[in-house]
């Protein structure tokens, strides 16, 4: 199990407990964390699920594929640590990984 910490645009944290395998965006999900919409159920179309990485974890979470990158392009708010959270697969690394959600999605 790794801790994901999410920090909403106010400040609030929120911080889940998340298995291996999953996904930051499923995660985010399941335990109701505002500001993650995951309009497509994370399936790489619709960067509603945008978040910041933390700077500390940009080399643990890796570079987005190109198809990532393209959907970036859809979201509000780019910034060099701009990830889609359904493309973040949770592994034993990433335990402690906080991502900032923006002031909204799309």
């Amino acid at each position: 199990m790794a801790k994901i910490t999410y920090i909403a645009p106010d400040g609030q944290e929120f911080v889940v407990e998340a298995a291996a395998g999953t996904t930051v965006m499923e995660n985010a999900v399941r335990n109701d964390v505002p500001g993650i919409e995951a309009e497509c159920g994370g399936a790489c179309s619709c960067a509603t699920c945008h978040v910041y990485v933390d700077e500390e974890w940009m080399d643990a979470v890796g570079q987005p594929e190109v198809m990532e990158e393209d959907m970036l392009d859809f979201a509000y708010d780019v910034r060099p640590n701009s990830r889609l959270s359904c493309q973040i697969r949770v592994t034993d690394a990433l335990d402690g990984l906080i991502v900032r959600i923006p002031e909204r999605q799309g």
